[in-house]
Parts: C-alpha cells; sequence; structure tokens
C-alpha cells in the first residue's frame, strides 16, 4: 500500500481557511433561512401596513432625485471630451489590471504583495486579518478602494462644476462609496461570513427581527437603532438635575434648577438649546451635565425646553420662536428674580436663533441679555460645511411642499440627514452590527439622545434654511424680524464663541468667520473633538484639549498657529470669563416663586413627547 504523501503547510492553511467559510450543519443552516425570511416577511409587512393604511405617502426620495441629477452634470463633463473620457476610464483600467496582477500572483505563490493600497488612517472596516491575510477578501478590499478613490479623483479634476455642485458630487460619492463596500455585505465581510457559519445563519434571524422592530418603531420607516435605549428613560437616569417648570408657553417650558451653593451670581444664566433633538444633551447624567455644573459654580440656571412641535405648530416662525421662547424665558426670569441683567448661552441652531434676537432686541432697546456665549453656532453660512449640500432653492421648495401637509418635517428625515453627515460612524456600522451580525447596540446615553428626535415646524425650518443655508441673510444684515432687518453688528455685549475643532455641522472656521460680524469684544475659543463631545466635556473627565489665541482677526488657519493648547476641558476657562465680566453674588435662589406653585419637576412635560 503506497505511503500517503505529506501535506505542505501552505496547504494545510489553505485547508483551514477554506472550512472556517464552510456550512458545518446544511439542515439548521437552512431552517434558520427559513426563519429569517419570515422576519424579512414581517420587516416588509410593517414597511407597507402604514403606506395601505395612507397614513404615510412614498414619493421619490428628494435626495436620491437630486443626487442622480448632481452625477448627470458630472458625467457630462467626462463624456463632453472623448480624450478626457479616455483618461479617466484607462486610468481605472490601469488600476484594477494592477490589482488583479498583483492578486494573481499572490494565488499562484502565497506571497503578500509588493503594493497593497492601504484604508485612510481611522477608516475601521478592514481590521479584520482576513482582509490581509486571505486573497479573495484582499482582492475585494482592493478592488473597491480603487474604485472609491477613482471616484472622487473624478470630482475632484472635473474642472467645469460650480462649487455648489462640486460639493454635492463629492458628497454623493462618499455616500455611494460607504453604501457599496464590502464590509456591509455577508459574503464579501470575512467578519460576517465566518459569524454566520459558525452561528448556522442565527444571526441573520435575529437580525431580520431587529430589522422589523426598527420599521414598526419608525412608523413605516427605519429607526435605526444605534443605543440600546431600554436602559435609559429621562427624570430617571437622563436628565436628572433637580429643578422645576416655572413657565410654558406654547412653545417652551421654562426650567429653574435647584441650587447647590448657598450663593448664586447675581445674573442668571439662561440657556437656549437647539429644538433640533432635545435640551438634555446638557443633562446627560451627573458626570456629563453642563447644567449641573454650572449650577455647582453658582448659577442661578433657566433652560429652554422646546416643544415638540405638531401641526399646531406649523406657522411658527422664528419670531415666534423668539416671542414665545427667548423674550418668555427673559420676562420669567425678571417676574421670579427681579433681574434684568442676564447671561446667554445658545447652542447650535439654538445660538443661531440667540444670536438673532440679540440683533434684533439691539433695535428694539431691550438690554436685558449682557453677555452672549455660543456653543458650535454659525451666524454666518458661508462656509458651512456638507449641510449645505441638502440647501438649493429646487431641494428647499421641494420640503417646503412636503412639510406643508403636515405643518412640521418627521423628526427621522432630520436625523437621517445628519446621520449622513458621519455615515461611516453613524449608519453603516449599526447596519451591519444590528442586521447583519444580530447583535443590539450597547447602552450609550450619547447616543440614546441622538434617536430621540424632534419634529421641526414647518414655517420655522423654512426660515432658517432660506435665511441662513440659503442666503446667508442673517451675517449680510438682511433677515426680517419684526419688521426689522437685523445686523449682528448691532450685538455690542461680550461674546464667548466656542467652536469644536471636528465639527461636522458647524466647522471651527465656520464660527471663527462669524466673529467678524459681531459689534462688541468676541473671545474665540476652539475645543478638542466634535459637534457634542467638544462641548459636553467635564472637567473631571481630564479629556481633550482647547486652544486660546489672540482676537479672531484674519485667517483661522493663521488664528490656529498662534493659538496656545491646554489639555482638558474648556468649561473653566468660560466661567473665568463670566466671573470676570460680573461676579457679585446674592443669595441663592430656589425655584419659582414663593407662595407660587411650579409647573411639575424637571425635566418637564415637552421633553417627553416622543415622534
Amino acid at each position: 500500500m503506497g505511503k500517503a504523501k505529506d501535506k505542505k503547510p501552505n496547504d494545510t492553511n489553505a485547508t483551514s481557511q477554506v472550512e472556517q467559510y464552510l456550512v458545518k450543519d446544511p439542515e439548521l443552516f437552512a431552517i434558520n433561512l427559513a426563519r429569517m425570511i419570515e422576519n424579512a416577511g414581517k420587516a416588509a409587512s410593517a414597511w407597507a401596513a402604514p403606506r395601505e393604511r395612507g397614513e404615510r405617502r412614498d414619493s421619490v426620495s428628494e435626495p436620491v432625485t437630486d443626487m442622480v441629477k448632481t452625477f448627470s452634470k458630472l458625467t457630462e463633463y467626462w463624456l463632453s471630451d472623448p480624450g478626457r473620457a479616455i483618461e479617466a476610464q484607462t486610468r481605472l483600467f490601469s488600476a484594477y489590471m494592477n490589482v488583479w496582477s498583483s492578486s494573481v500572483r499572490r494565488f499562484g505563490s502565497g506571497e503578500d504583495p509588493v503594493e497593497q493600497i492601504e484604508p485612510e488612517r481611522g477608516d475601521r472596516r478592514f481590521q479584520d486579518e482576513e482582509w490581509g491575510k486571505n486573497a479573495f477578501f484582499d482582492f475585494l478590499k482592493q478592488a473597491y478602494l480603487v474604485t472609491s478613490r477613482w471616484a472622487t479623483e473624478l470630482v475632484d479634476k472635473a474642472d467645469g462644476l460650480d462649487e455648489h455642485t462640486r460639493h454635492k458630487a463629492s458628497f454623493y460619492v462618499r455616500q455611494v462609496s460607504q453604501a457599496m463596500s464590502p464590509s456591509n455585505f455577508i459574503l464579501t465581510n470575512p467578519e460576517l461570513f465566518r459569524e454566520t457559519v459558525a452561528t448556522h445563519g442565527e444571526n441573520l434571524v435575529r437580525g431580520m427581527e431587529m430589522l422589523a422592530e426598527d420599521i414598526a418603531a419608525g412608523k413605516g420607516e427605519l429607526k435605526l437603532r444605534q443605543a440600546d435605549c431600554s436602559q435609559f428613560e429621562i427624570g430617571r437616569n437622563i436628565a436628572v438635575t433637580p429643578g422645576k417648570v416655572v413657565a410654558r408657553s406654547e412653545l417652551a417650558e421654562i426650567i429653574q434648577y435647584r441650587p447647590t451653593t448657598k450663593e448664586a451670581l447675581k445674573r442668571p444664566l439662561l440657556i437656549c438649546p437647539p429644538w433640533i433633538n432635545k435640551f438634555y444633551i446638557l443633562d446627560l447624567n451627573r458626570e456629563k451635565s453642563f447644567i449641573r455644573w454650572a449650577v455647582d459654580q453658582g448659577h442661578t440656571v433657566f433652560v429652554i425646553s422646546w416643544v415638540n412641535p405638531d401641526e399646531r405648530h406649523g406657522r411658527k416662525d422664528w419670531g415666534a420662536y423668539i416671542e414665545e421662547g427667548l423674550i418668555f424665558a427673559l420676562d420669567t426670569i425678571e417676574d421670579l428674580t427681579g433681574e434684568r441683567a442676564v447671561n446667554a448661552i445658545g447652542y447650535c441652531v439654538g445660538g443661531t436663533l440667540l444670536a438673532a434676537a440679540l440683533a434684533m432686541l439691539a433695535k428694539e432697546g431691550d438690554e436685558r441679555i449682557k453677555s452672549a456665549t455660543f456653543f458650535a453656532t454659525q451666524v454666518d453660512f458661508l462656509h458651512a460645511g456638507d449641510l449645505k449640500v441638502f440647501v438649493d432653492e429646487e431641494q428647499i421648495s421641494a420640503l417646503e411642499r412636503a412639510m406643508d401637509d403636515k405643518g412640521y418635517l418627521e423628526g427621522t428625515k432630520m436625523a437621517t440627514a445628519f446621520n449622513m453627515l458621519r455615515a461611516g460612524d453613524l449608519i453603516w456600522p449599526y447596519v451591519v452590527n444590528n442586521y447583519m451580525r444580530g447583535k443590539h447596540p450597547m447602552p450609550f446615553d450619547l447616543l440614546y439622545w441622538n434617536s430621540d428626535s424632534t419634529r421641526m415646524a414647518a414655517a420655522n425650518h423654512s426660515f432658517y434654511l432660506r435665511n441662513c443655508y440659503l442666503e446667508n441673510n442673517l451675517s449680510r444684515g438682511l433677515m426680517p424680524l419684526k419688521g426689522h432687518k437685523v445686523a449682528l453688528k448691532d450685538i455690542s455685549v461680550p461674546v464667548y464663541n466656542l467652536a469644536t475643532r471636528e465639527d461636522h455641522i458647524a466647522p471651527a472656521k465656520s464660527v471663527f468667520t462669524g466673529c467678524s460680524q459681531f459689534g462688541g469684544p468676541v473671545e474665540f475659543v476652539m475645543a478638542g473633538s466634535g459637534h457634542i463631545a467638544g462641548v459636553i466635556n467635564p472637567p473631571a473627565l481630564g479629556k481633550y484639549q482647547y486652544w486660546t489665541g489672540g482676537p479672531p482677526v484674519g485667517s483661522f488657519e493663521d488664528w490656529v498657529t498662534e493659538t496656545t493648547q491646554t489639555p482638558g476641558s474648556w468649561w473653566p476657562h468660560w466661567q473665568q470669563w463670566i466671573e470676570r465680566l460680573d461676579n457679585e453674588r446674592v443669595p441663592a435662589r430656589k425655584p419659582g416663586r414663593k407662595g407660587k406653585r411650579s409647573l411639575g419637576d424637571a425635566p418637564g412635560e415637552y421633553v417627553r413627547a416622543q415622534i
């Protein structure tokens, strides 16, 4: 009997590599596939049911329509010159040939390729070792990277595009590239493939079950879960700083927080948060709460909690939000404390509203706000970033027609737009984790807040998009409010203007540019991290850093080169700025007024309304 030949080490490795992708129990795998299909049917039913009942109507998505038009303009540029088109095709074909020849050599010799196209720094999609060890998955990765970079170059080298179209094309190319990544599909992602085989398809069963639940939760649209929301409850372990609702209008509840010091700054502090999402980003928990920290520093803190609007609020524009929100809050503070001098903070669009209100109040001679602090706020939208992709006359008009039906924009629409700004972090990792791996996301308070979306009142949202993003009227002195054309140069109070270095919503350069619009002294500070983490950075955590420098004049790039970096939170720096303005103290004030009942405990009723 002949002696069996010894297997070569490479043969053994190849066999073990293949075996991890082979189904071990075909019968159980088939059963789970059937269960997956059953759950997929439930997902389809959750999507179809609201449409059959007439509760939801579908039309061609405006972003998709705009993307097709934008790509048509890009294609027209490249095809208008045959030589240019051939050159572009040749570059892609040559890159493919390099990937192919490299893969062939690797299949034949088992050696690693000499030239590798590496993902960009920070790209976590291809961390599994099989993307490099396995020739098949390495080929998929290399081909994908070549294609996506080639598509990006098509935009960059399209000289005939206007800047707005180029910006949109670049954004949409990025969205398509991220969507088509091999890391998003079971058969082309080694980790997903192995997990599917190892669990006999059980992950797909759980994934389709979660998909059905999320479509049902979105009432016919996918509400992508980014955190285990079952672990959080507003008023129990979210938004728990003690206080009282001391006033209520159709648009806002005014919350006053209980003091923790014997004395308080004479000037109360009014916080105007954004109405996109909810105010408790400033009061996530005991450790992360800016509100609690401010109370501990001796501020008498009042916060506006905006209503989650419905059809009743459709005609409420910026004038109404100023009158029934900011001015209502100022009147409440004066009534309860007797103080007319107030420090004010605005965050994001809440800061933009505050700036517009300050300019309007300056016209009317109302000087109650003595200092203004802006967190990640734009007042000049020239460098407003990727959100400008969604803003042109055609898109805004279509959005206005859609909002007219109900009087508001669905919260999921705005949430999707914001998630698209960082789709690689906020969309596709959760699609893979939830619906393909079948795993629940971790409990995370910040992402719980991010998923707690709010609707946008139609008149308010239309005014914002047109006067800020589209026409930049606030910075031009042309924004119409209560019969005035308001101008930021009329704002003479001291301003603390905070930007965050990695902000994808209010880019630091955009915030810096807005500094020159104000008529008074401006302290410009740039914090590390992004739109949320850069702002919500308690000193006790010892995270990130902030930069301070000279006056915010000249170019943003020059300002950055001359700054001083300080490790940790910017919060104490802001507190020192406030105290330099006025550090007079009075006995601490309890919420409300003696003999007058409050309207309930913080965080109030408006914040609890779900979409």
